[in-house]
């Protein structure tokens, strides 16, 4: 890539970045300021603008933290505490990571079974789908906790439970997305395989597997950061000890908006991350697709 071309990708990023994090600020010196001037700056009014704002973006338990305290916040619990320790971020990001991951793989098997299933059977698809769509319609705030209370008295516990609230999340756009793309095929190419007396095995693997790929693909990137949502969800009703979610919950019991904060942008890290090894993992099959 050129340094014009980079130039003109990086140019529209950046500045959506800088107002962002303008705005950002912004909202932090004014959601801060009435608690800043009740309970911080001196009551006789002897202070100007200048320590207003720099004590809206130095409170120690802010209504919105800034950008900065979010930042220094994860660099502390990063670099002062072992990675096992519980106020370390990695901790909470691997055991969230793991679960969504597990749930992740579980709804993908789960998704393309359902869909080849689903298009191999008339019957099926007029049975199957709409419980798919239907099962959608339940938030899973809801039903999060009637499947984690149903595991538990099965005694079924630590990160399984998680991971079977994410793969509720992840089967749905992967079956939708493998149920149009084995379907994509056009029907001379499915004539043309059935003059030379091909079977449904071999015309599943040589035509129809191949041409849902694009489909796919998609629908893997938006159930990892689906499994993600679901894995946290998950962690919250639980007390779990560690996760982003149990995180979110100790921050919320203690007031510490910067700690809940900071959770919140390592999962957005993490689905970032998810969400490029999938991309990357797709380039690489679709490259050597096209060189077959």
């Amino acid at each position: 890539m050129s340094s014009h071309t980079l130039r003109q990708h990086l140019l529209p990023v950046s500045v959506v970045v800088l107002i962002g994090l303008l705005c950002w600020y912004l909202l932090t010196i004014g959601l801060n300021a009435p608690g800043t001037i009740a309970r911080v700056l001196p009551k006789d009014g002897s202070w100007g603008w200048q320590a207003l704002v720099e004590s809206t973006l130095s409170m120690s338990r802010p209504v919105l933290p800034a950008p900065h305290q979010i930042v220094a916040d994860i660099w502390v619990s990063l670099t002062h505490w072992p990675i096992t320790s519980p106020r370390n971020l990695l901790l909470h990001t691997w055991v969230t990571a793991s679960a969504a991951l597990t749930g992740f793989a579980m709804g993908v098997v789960l998704g393309l079974l359902l869909a080849v299933l689903i298009v191999h059977s008339r019957t099926l698809d007029r049975a199957l789908l709409p419980w798919i769509v239907a099962s959608q319609t339940v938030p899973v705030l809801a039903i999060a906790p009637i499947v984690l209370v149903i595991l538990g008295s099965l005694g079924i516990t630590g990160m399984l439970p998680k991971a079977v609230i994410a793969m509720y999340l992840c089967f749905f756009p992967v079956t939708v997305a493998m149920v149009q793309g084995l379907r994509a095929p056009q029907k001379l190419e499915m004539e043309l395989l059935h003059t030379y007396g091909t079977g449904q095995l071999d015309t599943f693997f040589v035509l129809r597997l191949p041409s849902s790929l694009p489909f796919l693909f998609p629908a893997f990137r938006v159930a990892i950061a689906s499994g993600l949502v679901g894995t946290m969800v998950a962690e919250l009703p639980t007390g779990a000890q560690a996760g982003l979610g149990s995180r979110l919950l100790t921050g919320s019991y203690y007031g510490n908006t910067v700690q809940i904060w900071s959770a919140l942008v390592m999962a957005s890290l993490l689905g970032v991350g998810l969400t490029a090894l999938v991309s990357l993992i797709e380039r690489m099959v679709m490259k050597t697709r096209s060189a077959r």
